[in-house]
């Protein structure tokens, strides 16, 4: 077996030169801390790519809809059966603890970003889209396990929501990235496919930088619970006596506990707002308050904004006051008001645009506040089960929160039905607007469609006496002739004479939009609510002081194991009595 010095570490492969660098990642002692930041900086990097191409689609959704001439059933369908298949894929994902986790990000990486760069832009229908992003769906699901056990192999727990909080970047600043570039470019590049283009660009630098530059610890090493870093003797003197295959064995049956299912599950209900607002907050506010595309991704911009800083804050406080706990329920109270204050504006036209940001800043800060702790008391509930065990214990969570999003993204279509219509005719329904509000004689027009729609047929001096006679009793003489007389109000009156069906559904579906979101989000709340009780079967003290004493005990732990191995490696190389004397 060869080495290779990495810093303070060394990489053990299977043989020299470049193509053996590649695929042989493992260092086998823990790196000093600048390579450890930089291994964590490939990571979190890494994750935020990817969640960039996941979500990208999202930034664009009406206008997909619109080029494949798409139902928003299906493409809802589309986002379902990527999840589901995510789901399935999390579970493959517990393989990085045999194989390891480095490769499937690198590789992975590279196959996503080809998918991003060229499949989809040269998508010719809708089908072949579906297709592609169900493939994207499919990498990612493994990927997206792997990366948060790496960052949990490489921190130690006194360091893990800091560390969790930056890994947590990956989608807040994911989103935040689909937001930032399509509101600065969907204006002047035009097409949708250039967003995938972009996309795919920055996947495929990110994946060389994962190629040549990721790393990751022997099994010996990642499988034992790090504390602190005055572990880190102990943790490598124990590495010798690992039986990896014993700790290994039976995977499944080690981490399928009620502890590790029911805090997935209680982080998969909380996410339910944050994953309706990455999917479909473009649609809502495009069709609900007339946003234009770039105005409503730049209203992105301020909860993912927001959510990046509030996320590396909280890890960094929750690290220095030891405990993971009051901040998950504080944060999940505050999502819950703040939830409620938004769905009432879903009824409120008039709300300014600095109110939504104002409101979504502060979910923002919320689910930041619960979900950065959350990450790391979950990997450390995980470790109480079996350190060994992360990426299974990980792809529960990844098997959970892509089920529950696959259900919720479901039911959204049912819950909000008439977005259906205001997607696919909602260009017929601002051209109405737009000729009512130039013409205010057309409200004539629109106040009796199936008259005006007979009228339309006939010249004006060619109209039928009895339909004449109907007309000027319905409408007047005085306001006949104002319509009769413009030949823009006649063809305008076609327009709607000819559109009169679509038109119907875009009105009935404007009026009724704005409380079925609202009926959408008290499900979001209920989501919020369920996670409160949920988080007490989690590892972790509540006590500040609680948990300053468990380190402290912990601490004491650790230098009296080191004396005693001290003194047995003493022991062992001593000579036997009545041997030998040195000569």
């Amino acid at each position: 077996m060869a080495a290779r010095a990495i810093g303070d570490a060394t990489v053990a492969h299977g043989g020299t030169g470049v193509l053996s660098r590649l695929w042989y990642r493992q260092i086998d002692h823990y790196p000093n801390t600048g390579w450890r930041v930089f291994y964590l900086a490939i990571v979190v990097l890494a994750t935020i790519v990817l969640y960039y191409q996941l979500y990208v689609a999202g930034a664009v959704a009406p206008q997909i809809l619109a080029s494949y001439h798409m139902s928003f059933r299906f493409y809802v369908d589309i986002t379902v059966v990527g999840n589901a298949i995510g789901a399935f894929t999390s579970v493959l994902a517990g393989i990085a603890d045999r194989w390891g986790r480095a490769n499937l990000v690198a590789y992975g990486l590279g196959v996503t970003g080809l998918l991003i760069l060229f499949g989809v832009p040269n998508a010719p229908n809708e089908w072949v889209f579906a297709i592609i992003i169900s493939a994207v769906g499919f990498v990612e699901g493994i990927i997206l396990v792997a990366t948060p056990a790496l960052v949990r192999d490489f921190s130690p727990q006194l360091g893990r929501a800091s560390a969790m909080g930056f890994w947590t970047l990956g989608p807040v600043v994911g989103s935040l990235v689909v937001a930032e570039v399509a509101s600065n470019t969907l204006s002047h590049l035009g097409a949708w496919q250039d967003q995938f283009v972009i996309c795919g660009i920055v996947g495929m630098v990110v994946f060389l930088a994962a190629l040549f530059g990721l790393r990751e610890l022997t099994p010996k090493l990642r499988d034992q619970i790090m504390v602190n870093m005055r572990d880190l003797a102990l943790v490598e003197a124990r590495a010798r006596g690992v039986d990896v295959e014993a700790s290994t064995r039976h995977p499944w049956r080690q981490v399928v506990k009620t502890d590790v299912v029911l805090s997935a599950l209680a982080v998969s209900l909380f996410l339910i707002i944050y994953y309706t607002a990455v999917g479909f907050n473009p649609v809502y506010f495009e069709t609900v308050f007339n946003y234009t595309a770039s105005k409503a991704n730049a209203l992105g911009n301020w909860w993912w904004g927001i959510d990046a800083i509030a996320l590396i804050v909280v890890g960094v406080v929750s690290d220095r006051l030891r405990v993971r706990k009051p901040f998950m329920i504080v944060g999940a109270l505050g999502t819950v008001a703040m939830t409620i204050l938004y769905l009432t504006k879903a009824t409120a036209p008039a709300t300014s645009y600095y109110e939504f940001a104002l409101i979504v800043s502060l979910i923002a800060a919320f689910t930041a506040i619960a979900y950065a702790p959350w990450m790391a008391s979950f990997t450390e509930t995980v470790e109480r089960r079996s350190p060994a065990l992360t990426a299974h214990g990980l792809a529960v969570w990844g098997w959970i929160i892509r089920a529950t999003v696959a259900i919720s993204v479901f039911i959204l279509p049912y819950v909000v039905s008439s977005t259906n219509a205001l997607v696919a005719y909602g260009a017929l329904g601002k051209k109405a607007l737009a000729i009512e509000k130039a013409d205010p004689t057309i409200k004539t027009v629109l106040a009796h469609p199936t008259l005006f729609a007979q009228l339309s047929k006939y010249p004006t001096n060619k109209i039928p006496a009895p339909l004449l006679a109907k007309a000027i009793k319905e409408v007047g003489l005085k306001s006949l002739l104002a319509v009769a007389k413009d030949p823009h109000i006649r063809a305008e009156s076609a327009f709607f004479s000819a559109n009169a069906s679509k038109l119907h559904q875009v009105v009935a579906a404007a009026a009724a939009t704005p409380m079925q979101w609202q009926h959408w989000y008290w499900v979001c709340v209920a989501g919020e609510l369920a996670f409160i009780p949920l988080v007490l079967v989690m590892t972790g003290r509540w006590s500040p002081r609680r948990a300053k004493q468990d380190e402290i005990e912990h601490n004491l732990m650790v230098e009296e194991e080191l004396q005693r191995l001290a003194k047995a490696a003493e022991t062992a190389a001593a000579p036997t009595a009545g041997g030998p004397t040195p000569g």
